[in-house]
């Protein structure tokens, strides 16, 4: 998954190089089909890929986490 996510990047940010290099009227299209494949197609695609294991929960700012961060600092200043 993450070499289709990175060819996918290169085919995007290759499409908006090859727009602004090339000088004809094609060059807007060739801009814009590569900036929508970058944020409809790559970057869903990465995140979906590392958030997919991740519990949510962990990140969240509960009573639970507040605590375990607090705990952590004290710990490290001692």
């Amino acid at each position: 998954m993450k070499y289709l996510i990175f060819i996918l990047f290169l085919a995007s940010v290759g499409s908006i190089l090859f727009g602004y290099l090339i000088a004809t009227e094609d060059a807007q299209k060739y801009i814009g089909f590569g900036v929508i494949g970058l944020f409809l197609v790559v970057f869903p695609l990465f995140s979906w890929y590392r958030w997919k294991d991740k519990n949510m929960k962990d990140y969240l700012l509960t009573r639970e986490n507040l605590d375990k961060m607090r705990e952590n600092q004290n710990n490290k200043k001692v």
